[in-house]
């Protein structure tokens, strides 16, 4: 197990360069430039070419690669030309914020999904099955901003019951010593302040979580369907196994490696499908400050908050790999 765990960390290096090169590649093709995002209407070709000598954007497209890889391996992700201020430390302030709420997603996608494809499954061909189905078509189609809008107006709106932005009402005063706000409220004893964090987590959650939960629920329905009509549930049918144990033992289990997998891509891709939803719900998370970045040409928060993601998403990935072996013993052998 840690022989693998090497080699997947090892594969991990050549991987990650190539992505460094395909990524400083599409900032730099972006049209417009950090000077003209900068100086505005101020743009002239002099203001233009001081900005770019300062930053060092005039310099030999290789020359820049290679300087901005070598600071990489030391930490150092350079500085927002917007805002001046470390990129590392504009990411570990606004990145807690977009965990706690793919992880919010992420719940609500696994937590709904695997028990309704599950029993879709179950009654495959019933009303329960095709309700599924539609309302899992239904759930990729809708895109995610519509959906968050529509959540935003009904039910913060409208009716009042949820906060309509943010991550916590202003007026608390909560101590925060990890920047996730859930925990933190729990850690503190601030139970109030968690409940409000937990309540303005719900909306976006919601929104994030839609396409993941529907993709969960047909992936989790085929698996099962495939499984219980395998030959060793017929078996175990045929030998009087009890209900209950054929089937938490012999069809759930046995079809977990598929969802698995499906859950591992979309908790990787919540990350970056943060952009829309944190929009919509001024949530302060890195998707809305990458936003902001795409707009301001702001190189260096795209490179480094980009090469976060893409690391996270490898992780992702790997703890994936690691628990097939915990769930199938057959992969543990091999």
């Amino acid at each position: 197990m840690l022989r693998t765990i090497g080699k997947r960390l090892l594969l991990l290096i050549p991987t990650l360069l190539g992505m460094s090169i395909l990524l400083f590649w599409w900032v730099r093709s972006l049209k417009g430039g950090p000077a003209t995002a900068l100086l505005g209407e101020k743009a002239t070709p002099e203001a233009i070419e001081r900005i770019n000598e300062l930053y060092g954007f005039n310099r030999p497209i290789l020359e820049q690669y290679f300087t901005w890889i070598g600071r990489l391996l030391q930490g150092d992700f350079g500085n927002s030309i917007a805002t001046g201020r470390p990129v590392l430390e504009e990411f570990l302030r606004r990145f807690p914020a977009t965990i706690e709420l793919s992880i919010a997603a992420l719940i609500i996608a696994v937590g709904v999904g695997v028990p309704l494809g599950y029993w879709a499954a179950r009654r495959h061909g019933k009303a329960t099955d095709h309700t599924a189905v539609v309302l899992s078509l239904v759930g990729i189609t809708i895109p995610v901003f519509f959906l968050a809008f529509i959540l935003k107006y009904v039910f913060a709106v409208q009716l009042g019951w949820l906060p309509s932005d943010g991550r916590q009402n202003p007026r608390i005063d909560a101590t925060h010593y990890t920047n996730f706000y859930v925990l933190d409220g729990i850690i503190t004893g601030e139970f109030d302040a968690a409940w409000d964090a937990i309540l303005h987590l719900i909306l976006p959650a919601l929104a994030l979580g839609t396409i993941p939960l529907a993709i969960i629920v047909r992936i989790t329905r085929a698996s099962v369907l495939e499984v219980q009509n395998a030959d060793y549930v017929r078996t175990g049918k045929a030998k009087g196994v009890s209900r209950g144990l054929l089937r938490n033992r012999f069809i759930l289990r046995n079809s977990m490696l598929p969802v698995i997998t499906t859950i591992g891509l979309q908790a990787g891709l919540l990350l970056s499908g943060a952009i829309l939803t944190e929009t919509v719900f001024a949530f302060p998370g890195i998707g809305s400050f990458l936003a902001s970045a795409i707009f301001d040409r702001d190189f260096p928060v795209l490179q480094g908050f980009i090469i976060f993601i893409a690391i996270a998403y490898a992780l992702i990935n790997l703890i994936v790999d690691i628990s097939y072996s915990l769930i199938d013993p057959r992969v543990r052998v091999s």
